[in-house]
Order: structure tokens, then sequence, then C-alpha cells
């Protein structure tokens, strides 16, 4: 048994599918049989080929004809019949085993495309390495790893799973452990998005477990069980029964407002990541959308994506809620998230460097396609848009002056744009938070990002482990915090929402409710037993229940104090 942080609550019982890159290692043999190694790389190239086909037929419902093109270039290359005879007479020149042979040649092709001056030439490097990539590792006999194909129920077995790895999950993913994380690393969040169970910071995972084992994660109480026996089997599969049917239990809510016992109503909306996401809350009750993740449009590409691109998934987002409020937060890449055509500048911090806003505003050109792309959706429902990580009223300024210039060039081309778009930002750097009331007088609106609020406000980078007692949603600092951002939104008459994963945790849910939180956002799996609490509540007790958290001198003390006010 090892243990772990439970991410994304659930039981998943399955075999073991471990993430591990294969590590070429190519050794020269000479004295080879060139007949056989000429075979053998006939058979690692057809295989190659079979495996990059394979991918693009599963990739065809989810990419577009231009992100297809890709693999069109990588079957190209593949099947290039002077590629292989440079490596066929290689081996039967020098009787050198197959794979060296196909280790020179493409580091010599490789070196060709970079030393280039064509730019476009140049990074077709980055797609010979792939192909090549492939083909030694057929050619050694190592499997790579892609969890689009992942064929057979299987929890997904890693040292971390970054956002596009999560991304790329399809159905048979029914859970995931990772040796690292913690409940707001992104795959974590992505988990709860889509809706398996995970376990993550889980310590000797990966050690302990081989391709194939049967593996049970308790996503509940965060143990994973390697190799149990059948009564353990047994016992968990009556757990998960009994967990879907609490679960099955709350959809009475589904369709029930969110609303105190003394009648005091609040929001309750869904983060999500892409289109797909939409159901998600749709089915558990959510009032809205109150982030969506635009970032994952960028990193499920193979270049920047075009504004028709963007325009229609942000207009398949606002239709599927059907005029429900939609939160659209404008792309937020950089720290942890990269792209794998877009090279950011080397920083001793990235998550205080250049990226959200700070690179939306260095680079306009990018900026600009996103904005045009969110105002022509904007009739297809209840738009929201919202800058990340805006730290002076001077940014949110400039941001809001760009995206007007947008709409302005739109309806001059006689584009239609609604006429009540409302611009706000996220609440996610502690400056904004103190400037909260300055902030309200040109936002429309508030959404607190309590993930990146917490880490900046505590000096404690979320994904470092040895730091991770410092992640303190529930601290007094924080609550003074948000209260400032809350009193300084309702002081101008504007609203505040939550998108942080303290906006779902049951325990924060009270303090949140009596600190004056207009909407709360979530996964989508946490909006009804969120609904069950609110709806348990008095809005008046909560109130002078977050008084007193205000008073409190350790996060450990608000904990207690609401567990003995909930338990009374």
């Amino acid at each position: 048994m090892l243990k772990g942080i439970a991410a994304s609550a659930g039981i998943a019982i399955a075999k073991v599918y471990k993430l591990e890159q294969p590590v070429v290692t190519i050794e020269k043999k000479e004295g080879m049989n060139a007949a056989e190694e000429c075979a053998k790389f006939d058979a690692a190239l057809a295989k190659t080929l079979s495996d990059i086909e394979t991918i693009k037929a599963r990739a065809a419902g989810k990419l577009s004809e231009e992100e297809l093109a890709v693999f069109d270039a990588h079957l190209m290359m593949a099947s290039d019949p002077e590629f292989a005879a440079q490596i066929k007479a290689m081996i039967e020149n020098e009787s050198v085993n197959a794979e060296y042979a196909a280790d020179v040649v493409a580091n010599n092709t490789i070196a060709m495309f970079e030393s280039m001056d064509n730019d476009y030439f140049r990074e077709r490097a980055a797609d010979v390495k792939d192909v090549t990539f492939r083909l030694k590792a057929n050619l050694l006999g190592l499997l790579i790893p892609d969890l689009s194909l992942v064929d057979e129920d299987s929890v997904i077995v890693a040292h971390d799973l970054t956002p596009s790895d999560t991304a790329q999950l399809n159905e048979h993913a029914k859970g995931f452990a990772t040796a690292i994380g913690g409940r707001t690393s992104h795959s974590a969040i992505m988990a709860r998005s889509l809706e398996i169970p995970a376990v993550v910071g889980c310590a000797g995972v990966l050690e302990a477990c081989n391709h194939g084992d049967t593996i049970i994660l308790d996503a509940i109480s965060g143990e994973v069980f390697v190799n149990p026996d059948e009564t353990m089997i047994k016992e968990y599969e009556v757990k998960a029964e009994a967990y879907r049917q609490e679960r099955e239990a709350l959809k009475v809510l589904k369709n029930a407002k969110s609303v105190t016992t003394d009648g005091h109503e609040v929001e309750l909306a869904g983060n999500i990541g892409t289109p797909k996401d939409v159901e998600g809350v749709v089915n558990n009750g959510g009032e809205g959308v109150g982030l969506y993740r635009t970032e994952f449009l960028y990193m499920n590409s193979q270049e920047f994506p075009t504004e028709e691109e963007q325009f229609e998934a942000y207009k398949e987002v606002l239709e599927g809620m059907n005029g429900k409020k939609v939160v659209v937060r404008t792309l937020d890449i950089g720290g942890d998230k990269k792209l794998p055509y877009f090279t950011f500048p080397e920083e001793m911090n990235p998550f205080l460097g250049y990226r959200a806003i700070r690179l939306c505003l260095d680079r306009k050109d990018i900026f600009r396609t996103q904005l045009r792309a969110l105002a022509r959706a904007s009739v297809y429902g209840k738009l929201c848009i919202m800058f990340p990580m805006i730290a002076t009223i001077n940014e949110f300024r400039e941001a809001k002056q760009v995206f007007m210039e947008e709409k302005a060039k739109l309806i001059a081309e006689g584009v239609e744009v609604a006429d009540n778009i409302e611009l706000g930002m996220m609440v996610e750097i502690p400056a904004a938070a103190v400037l909260a009331d300055k902030f309200a007088e040109e936002a429309d609106f508030f959404s607190i990002g309590t993930n990146d609020l917490v880490q900046y406000s505590m000096a404690a980078d979320r994904m470092s482990e040895k730091v991770s007692y410092l992640y303190q949603p529930l601290n007094p600092s924080l609550l003074r915090l948000i209260k400032m951002t809350i009193d300084g939104a309702h002081k101008n008459g504007k609203w505040v929402g939550m998108c942080g994963e303290m906006a779902g945790d049951p325990t924060s849910v009270p303090v949140l409710l009596g600190l004056g939180l207009d909407e709360f956002s979530m996964s989508a799996t946490s909006i009804l037993q969120a609904r069950k609490i609110v709806n348990s509540l008095n809005h008046k007790e909560m109130e002078e229940l977050a008084n007193k958290a205000l008073e409190c001198s350790t996060m450990q003390e608000v904990v207690e104090l609401v567990e003995s006010n909930l338990n009374k």
C-alpha cells in the first residue's frame, strides 16, 4: 500500500499502464549479417508507419485538418525512399547494426535541416527527431507510450503527467497515480474535469508497479494498492459501488437552486478545459462556466490556433451552456504550461516571469486573434472575458483597450458583436487583492484564483513537495485578502467569483459563503456536493463564522472553527 494525495475523488480497479519514455541507447556493432539487419530495419520501418497511421486515425476526431497535417508530414518522411536507401547502404557497406545506421543517418539529416537558413526547413528538424526516435525505439523493441492509444481499461502510473498528457487521456483511462504533484497541480485539476479518480504525490508508485499489474486507486483516502488479493478487490468493488450510489443520490439536486436556509442565493459554476467538458457541467447542475481555460486550445495544437478554430470552440461552449454565463480566461501560458511551437525565454523563476497577460500584452498579435474570436462568438451566449495575472491598473486598462479596438474593427467590418460582454480579471496576485476597490472601478467582475493567490502570498511554489505544507487556503492571511477583494468589488456594485480549487472544498465553502462570495466555480464533479452544503447552511450564521475565522491566527484554528460549527 502506498499513500498519496487524493486529488480527484473516486475508486478505480484496473491494470497498470506505466508511462515511461524509453531510453534509446545506441551501440555500434560491426560484422553483422547485412541481410538480417536490413530485414530488421524493414520491419521496424513498417511498424513506425503503422504507428503514425494509427495515431493519426485516433486523433482525427479531435484535431482539425490543419493539425492532422503534421502526421502526413511524418508519414512522408518515414516513407522517403532516399532516407531508407541511405540506412540500408550503410548497413551493407559497413556491416553495422540497423539501429546504429539509422541513428547516424537521422543525426546527419537533423543537422542538415538545423543548419538551413529557411525557418520552415529548420523547424522540420523536430519532425525528423520525432520520426527517427520512434524508428530507433522500434528497432530496439522499446515501447513508446501514447496515452491516446491506450485500448484497455487502465490506471495510468507516471512520475507526473503534463497538462498535454492529461488532455490526451481517452475513455480507457480509469484514473491515474503520479509520484509527484498536489491537489492544485494541473494534472489533478484536469482529472477532476475528466471526472476520473487521481492520487498524486504518491512517492514510490513507479518503482512499485510494473506494466500490466493490477492496481486499486482509492482516490477518496489517497491510498494505492498494487497487486491486491481477491478479498481486497471484492472489498473495493463494494466501496466503488457505494461511492457511485452516493454520487447518484446527489443528482436530485441537479436542477435545484443554490440557496441557503435563510434565502441567500449564490451561483455554482464549473471549470472547463475544452468544449467537451461542457457536458459534465450541464449534467452536474452547473449554473454557468466560471472558468474556461483556453490554453488547452493552444497546447493541443501544432501551431497557434487560428481565429476561426478559436471562434468555433468558443461558440460551441456558449451554445452548449444555453444562455448561462460563460467566463473565458484569455491565454494563460508560461510557468509550467509550455507550447511546443513557441520558445519562452530562460528565466530563473518562470512562475513570476513572462506569462499570461504579460505575454499577451507583449505579443498583441496572438492576443488580438483570441479577442476577435471571442467577440465574434459573443452573440451565441452570455460571454464574460477575464484577463489572468493582472498586477496593475495599467495592465487591465491596456488589455481592455486592445479588446475594445478589436470589437470596433469587427463592427466596422459588419460583424455582429454582443453589447453585453463583461470584462473582468483574475485576482491571483496579492497586489491586486489589496487594491481591489480601485480595480473594481474599472473591471466588471473579479474571479479569485486561489491556487496562485496562495503560492504568491506564501512565497511557496505550489508544485514543490518540500513546501507543500504552505498551501494553506484557509490561512487567516489568505481569508483577509479574499475579504478585501469581495468588499472592494461589492463597494462598486460588482460581483466576485472564485475559480481556484478552494471554491469546491467542503471545509472552505461555509467560510466563503460568509465572506460574501457570489459565484463558486469548481470541477464539475464537485458542484452537487457543494450545492448540498450550501442548501444546508444559514447565511447569517456563516457571516458570523467568517468574521471569527478572520480573527484566527492559524489555518488549523480556522478548520477547527468550521468543523465545530458544522458539527453542532
